[in-house]
Formats: structure tokens, C-alpha cells, sequence
């Protein structure tokens, strides 16, 4: 454990040694604001850090046995070979949360990274290499969108995998799971979210705003954690749209992602661009109103505007199934319970967000909410100390934290007798 611990710090040191190289290639990939993508590499460069650390942590146990002459050991080891399958809108980080914790378990990995960033998974193959990680370890097999399904099917069905780990929809990871299934792997998976936002009547509402755009709008809303849907008690939802409305013209910048004061990137395809589109249409028809935005922008057919609905119903489209998109609805609500019934409608949970003043509130809503992770007064609360996970279907088990590395470890139980 000691030498894993060792080879994974100096990978973590290699990444901070190149991590403007590493954050230009994130950009150039997925378009997001390069200060965001800078970001990115400090956030994925933790997790090596973390795990290095766990590596030496792995604790069994002896229990105390119920015969004199029996001796009660728990051991954990290695599940063996684990598939890690990551998504394109954290093409480094979303590989080292997984990785970081699979290389201190001891196990060997093969990534599958997604089809439109694999650059940024062959640049930290690179690393692990200089880091003297040994060959074979850390394999990467980038493949065409065409070769996804079979590929995939080929690295969650082949018996010599024990594990497998993904980012990803929803839809996607239940077909991974049927395909895990024919031979029992471990599995973990974080899948699609549909994070509500709750603004309460005794909210800090200029708080409440910067919370919304900063978790809403980074990476041009195309975060598995980003608000989906703004529920907004009736007492201040007025002064919270109309400064929400203020501050997304204000602070967003819509740009090329290599320009200093870019906020918000292209989206990452067409096809993006259209789910956006179809929401805020079918949104409009069914009676919201767009405070701001609402159409592609003018720099190119992947830029989209910022935009923020009002008059938004739970029979809307947008607050049925996630956007992934610059796209903020917000539902007017009256009463606690309400909001909690509406939040608690969907069949993912992921992360919650709320902001309230009011302690009583706070301990009622934070228990109450269907979500693994909750942000109060908070929108951005990611970090690698805390477990990242959901609940429902949005996927079984966690990553980073202390929790991270028992994804990767069988415990086992041996019995000494006779003695």
C-alpha cells in the first residue's frame, strides 16, 4: 500500500505540474471557460491526492469470536479488474474520482472514456506513465460513437472484469447494469439528476441568486448536479426572478472558451442545442413567459443563451426530465410542503439545493428531500472529502470521501480454528 500510495501522489503532483497543459485540452474538448477547466484539473488532481492518502488506510478488523478456540479475522482486498466508463463534461475529473480510489483498493483499471473528450484520458495515461505507474494498470481504449454500445457491452460483460463503474444517463446505465448482471460484477453508478432548487420565504434572497447562477450556469448548465427546476415561494418570487434575471445579463459571457472573460462555452453538440430549444418551446406553449434568453445565440449553431422562464408548471417538459443546458424554469409555490412534494415528484435524486433562514426549516427540509447530496444556502458543494452519490435512479453507491475506496474492496471473513 505504502508504494501505491507513492506512485499515486507523484501522479497527483505531475497533474499540478501540468495543469495549464492539462486544462487547455479539456477546453479544447468540451468547450468549457478555461478558468472553469483550470478548475477542473485542481478538483480531478485531489482525488489522487485523497486516495494516496486512503491507500494506507485500508483497516480490517478482529472480531471477538464465540468459541475459545477460534480466532475472527476480516480482511479487505481487492475486487480485481474494474471497468470505468466516464461522460464528456468532466472528462479528467470524472476519471480520477474513479480511478484514484480503484488504484489505492489495488485494483487494475480500464477506461472507457466518452467518445468526444479522449484526449484528456490518454494525457493522464501519460502522466500515470512518468508517475511510474505500472503498464497494464491505468489502460484507456477511446473508441468511435459508432463502437460506444459494443464496446461497452464487451468491457461489462468479459468475466475477467470484476467491477464496473459509470457516469452517465440514466437510460444508459440501466443497459449497463442488465449487462452486469449476467455475470454478478460490482457496480457503481452515477446517473442523471433533476436537482431542484428551493427559495424560500425566509431566504437571503441576494444569496439565493448567486447560488442559482453559479449552480445552474457552470459549464453552460451541463453538469450532472446543476439545478433543473427553481421552485421559488410566492412571498419574494418576484424580487428573485427579477435579480436573477439582473445578474445572468450582468455576470454571463457567452464565448469561445479560450477567452478570458467567457462564462459560458458552446454546448457540447447539436442535439444539446435542440433539447434546449424543444423545453423552452414546449414550456412557452403551455403559458411561461422568457424572462431573458431564449434562442441560440449569434456566435454559432452551439452557443445558446442564457435563459430564465417564469410561469412554469410541473407539466412542463423542463421540470419533468433534465435539460442539461443553460435553462432555468422557475415554479412558484406556497407552502413548505408543497415544494418538498414537488422536489420529491421525480424518480432520480441526485442533488437538492435550498435557502432558508429558518434552523427548524432547514433540519425538516434537509431530512425530507429524496436526494444523496444537499446543498442549504449553498450552490456548488462537490469536493472530494464529502460522498458523491445518489438515490433512486440516480445510481447506487459513492465516490470520493472515506466512503470512495470500499467500491473497490470484497471484504472477506476468515475463521482460524483449533487453536
Amino acid at each position: 500500500s505504502q508504494e501505491r500510495s507513492a506512485r499515486l501522489r507523484r501522479w497527483y503532483e505531475l497533474m499540478m505540474e501540468n495543469k495549464e497543459e492539462l486544462a487547455r485540452i479539456i477546453t479544447a474538448e468540451n468547450g468549457k471557460p478555461l478558468k472553469e477547466a483550470q478548475g477542473e484539473i485542481v478538483y480531478s488532481a485531489s482525488f489522487l491526492e485523497w486516495f494516496a492518502e486512503e491507500a494506507r488506510r485500508i483497516y480490517g478488523d478482529v472480531i471477538p469470536a464465540s468459541a475459545k478456540d477460534r480466532r475472527v479475522l476480516v480482511l479487505k482486498q481487492p475486487v480485481g479488474v474494474a471497468t470505468i466508463i466516464t461522460p464528456w463534461n468532466f472528462p479528467s475529473a470524472m476519471i480520477t474520482r474513479k480511478v484514484g480510489a480503484a488504484l489505492a483498493a489495488g485494483c487494475t483499471v480500464v477506461v472507457k472514456p466518452a467518445e468526444d473528450t479522449p484526449l484528456s484520458a490518454l494525457a493522464l495515461g501519460e502522466l500515470a506513465n512518468q508517475a511510474g505507474i505500472p503498464p497494464g494498470v491505468y489502460n484507456v481504449v477511446p473508441c468511435s460513437r459508432q463502437q460506444t454500445a459494443a464496446v461497452g457491452e464487451v468491457l461489462c460483460t468479459d468475466p475477467l472484469v470484476s467491477k464496473i463503474s459509470f457516469t452517465g444517463s440514466t437510460a444508459t446505465g440501466k443497459i449497463l447494469l442488465k449487462h452486469a448482471a449476467g455475470t454478478v460484477k460490482r457496480v457503481s453508478m452515477e446517473l442523471g439528476g433533476h436537482a431542484p432548487f428551493i427559495v424560500f420565504d425566509s431566504a437571503n434572497v441576494d444569496r439565493a441568486v448567486a447560488g442559482a447562477l453559479a449552480s445552474k450556469y457552470r459549464n453552460s448548465g451541463q453538469t450532472c448536479v446543476c439545478t433543473n427546476r427553481f421552485l421559488v415561494q410566492k412571498g419574494i418570487h418576484d424580487e428573485f426572478v427579477e435579480k436573477f434575471a439582473k445578474a445572468i445579463e450582468k455576470e454571463l459571457h457567452v464565448g469561445n472558451g479560450f477567452d478570458a472573460k467567457t462564462t459560458q462555452g458552446p454546448l457540447i453538440n447539436e442535439k444539446a442545442v435542440e433539447k434546449v430549444e424543444k423545453h423552452i418551446k414546449d414550456a412557452v406553449s403551455q403559458g411561461a413567459s422568457i424572462v431573458t434568453g431564449g434562442k441560440r445565440h449569434s456566435l454559432g449553431k452551439n452557443f445558446f443563451e442564457p435563459t430564465l422562464l417564469s410561469n412554469v408548471t410541473t407539466k412542463m417538459l423542463c421540470t419533468q426530465e433534465e435539460t442539461f443546458g443553460p435553462l432555468a424554469p422557475v415554479i412558484r409555490f406556497e407552502t413548505e410542503a408543497e415544494a418538498v412534494a414537488i422536489a420529491n415528484a421525480a424518480n432520480v435524486g441526485l442533488a437538492g439545493y435550498f435557502y432558508s433562514q429558518d434552523p427548524a426549516q432547514i433540519w425538516r427540509v434537509a431530512e425530507q428531500l429524496e436526494v444523496g447530496m444537499v446543498g442549504v444556502n449553498e450552490g456548488i458543494i462537490s469536493s472530494v472529502e464529502c460522498p458523491f452519490g445518489g438515490v433512486k435512479e440516480s445510481g447506487l453507491g459513492r465516490e470520493g470521501s472515506k466512503y470512495g475506496i470500499d467500491e473497490y474492496l470484497e471484504i472477506k471473513y476468515v475463521c482460524l480454528g483449533g487453536l
